[in-house]
């Protein structure tokens, strides 16, 4: 595991891709890859593909094809060569960390109430990293902006900034449970 974090530290950004991207992944400069559709048939010879040029392979659990997600979908991974998993999914996070594999769990940060619930799952789980989603809020609401139908940004804002930044970016408006951005 700790290969892994030492690596994501040097080479911080993760290719992330479906079959139709593999092979500029395999040649990227990107030492781990999030493998988005994996399926039965060709996992082996993607984990082979991976590993001969020096890369990790994090299989997508919850998109995977073809593979169960239990704990038997978890040991085909790990007889495949698969160096670890992501999922939102608890129980395939920790059953992933019994068998020795790295964990990825992926949150979905839509609103207050649900980021603070990540606390205590994060205590059940306890992955080796968690991913936040989105990363990059403001990209989404310029791309819909832009269809001509009114955005309203909401949750998770907190502050002056953003507000501005959500507007900035083409929303129509904010909502938010702040009282002292209700005056702005």
């Amino acid at each position: 595991m700790r290969e892994i974090m030492d690596c994501l530290e040097q080479d911080p950004v993760i290719a992330a891709v479906g079959n139709d991207k593999w092979q500029k992944a395999l040649e990227s400069p990107a030492k781990v890859i999030f493998y988005m559709s994996a399926d039965l048939l060709t996992l082996e010879e993607r984990v082979k593909q991976a590993h001969s040029t020096g890369k990790y392979i994090m299989v997508h659990m919850d998109m995977a094809d073809g593979i169960g997600r239990d704990r038997t979908g978890l040991r085909f991974l790990k007889n495949c060569g698969v160096d670890g998993v992501i999922s939102t999914k608890g129980q395939l996070i920790r059953g992933a960390k019994e068998l020795g594999l790295f964990t990825v769990q992926r949150f979905f940060a839509v609103d207050s109430a649900g980021v603070e619930s990540l606390g205590e799952m994060l205590r059940s789980t306890m992955p080796d990293v968690m991913e936040i989603m989105p990363g990059v809020v403001t990209k989404v609401i310029a791309r819909f902006a832009a269809t001509g139908i009114p955005v309203i940004a909401g949750g998770l804002i907190q502050t002056k900034n953003e507000v501005t930044d959500a507007l900035g970016a083409g929303a129509t408006a904010v909502s938010t449970g702040q009282p002292e951005l209700w005056y702005m």
